[in-house]
């Protein structure tokens, strides 16, 4: 894929930045040395290679699922700077 001014402006206005002549060309040598090296990964032999998706064998630890006490209604609420005896009362975020 060329890396031209056309593609340049298109990531330009798709990124909102507005980028120096100095920029856009440092960032067409970066463009073009990351295609260069997708090329390289894309001709490696992946056929008895399996599908990963983290390359450590770390296995998550979960602890079992256990009830307990919850904080009281009345304690949350005490706290609430306004509440209707049930609920916490906050200000609408719309009109």
């Amino acid at each position: 894929m060329k890396i031209d001014d056309k593609l340049l402006s298109y990531l330009e206005d798709l990124s909102c930045l507005t980028l120096t002549a100095s920029e856009k060309s440092q960032l067409s040598d970066d463009f073009g040395k990351i295609l260069e090296y997708m090329d390289i990964l894309g001709g490696l032999d992946t056929i008895d290679v399996s599908e990963m998706s983290h390359p450590f064998p770390h296995v998550n630890a979960f602890r079992p699922d256990t009830v307990k006490e919850s904080t009281s209604r009345e304690l949350i609420l005490k706290n609430a700077p306004h509440h209707n005896g049930e609920i916490i009362v906050a200000p609408p975020t719309y009109e």
